[in-house]
């Protein structure tokens, strides 16, 4: 496993707010998308498909919807012919006999792939799309290190198609304000982002951004190494993260927070990541389909305090009884 990193030298740049929205359908945003002249945003839980469309002043512009009921919707990515991919992946409960992803084209086309875990129910709250179209899924793990997985096989519809597990990445705790949950939500996993061209990769927890250069556009790599962080401080519930394709970072948080924006993000964590250690010798995944090649076997780690600290602070069980009292519907 990796060092946890500490921050880079250069102060990391700090979110700007960029506006604020007030359409109350997206009170609880989770997911966040951009092609640089609109933004997609996405709220959780809901009994069909909807994606807002927003002018970068938060205005809404047209929705895009499906009647589709989906079981609990967490983040959103946008491919690169403009298809939104909406992570059907909560699992507060951890009940779910499989997760979903819906592919909804700009029209309200949507196509349903469900998808099995290899090793038993997760809640997940973050997609990864990698430039050739392969989802990459991150569990929200309170007392464990974040799971990675992707499908072992091209995906069919509606499924199930099997995941694999390619690695894991151990999140160590920050001092940063924010979140719902105290400390302990500084290494729960809400969210993910890949910029345009695939070579930049980020997760983000209730208060932090995690930036893993990935120049190859090989995500199973990149998510090895230690990641750049820029504190995304004081929003109230942050699940929300994307760039902009000039390399601006963006972020949004439930409780109708602005979304906020961190211009020069992909510069900055491209010039100030550590340098990659030897790569590990890996074995091709099974089966085909449009995956990527390495499969990471380590855990990485994400910079703060250690991991320790989380359960002698005692915090961990306040986060618990918070995610379990927002259990979704059971539906599927």
């Amino acid at each position: 496993m990796s060092a946890a990193p500490a921050l880079a030298a250069a102060d990391p740049p700090a979110p700007v707010e960029k506006c604020r929205y007030t359409d109350k359908r997206l009170k609880e945003l989770s997911g966040l998308a951009s092609d640089g002249k609109r933004w997609y945003a996405m709220a959780d839980g809901g009994s069909r498909l909807q994606v807002l469309v927003l002018t970068p002043d938060c205005k809404v512009e047209r929705t895009i919807t499906n009647a589709t009921d989906p079981f609990d919707v967490e983040d959103l990515a946008r491919a690169a012919d403009g298809t939104l991919w909406l992570a059907d992946t909560g699992d507060n409960g951890k009940k779910r006999d499989n997760i979903a992803l819906h592919a909804l084209t700009p029209n309200g086309k949507a196509t349903l792939y469900r998808l099995t875990y290899p090793d038993g129910p997760h809640d997940a709250e973050a997609l990864l799309l990698d430039r050739k179209g392969t989802p990459y899924i991150v569990t929200k793990e309170p007392f464990a290190p974040a799971g990675i997985y992707r499908p072992s096989k091209a995906l069919t519809a509606p499924g199930p198609t099997a995941l694999e597990k390619v690695g894991t990445i151990r999140i160590t705790t920050t001092s940063t304000p924010g979140g719902p949950v105290g400390g302990i939500g500084s290494v729960l996993v809400t969210g993910g982002a890949v910029n345009q061209d695939g070579t930049m990769a980020a997760l983000r927890t209730y208060t932090d951004a995690l930036l893993f250069p990935a120049p190859d556009g090989d995500l199973a790599e990149a998510l090895k190494r230690d990641p750049v962080r820029i504190p995304l401080p004081n929003e109230s519930q942050g699940e929300a993260i994307a760039f902009d394709p000039d390399g601006t970072l963006l972020s949004g948080s439930e409780e109708m927070d602005p979304i906020r924006a961190v211009p020069g993000a992909v510069k900055f964590a491209s010039g100030n990541a550590p340098a990659p250690a030897q790569k590990s010798e890996t074995k091709a995944p099974n089966g085909t389909g449009n995956q990527a090649a390495g499969q990471p076997t380590d855990e990485g780690s994400g910079g703060g305090t250690s991991w320790g600290a989380i359960l002698l602070a005692g915090v961990g069980v306040v986060a618990v009884v918070f995610l379990v009292s927002r259990t979704r519907k059971a539906k599927r």
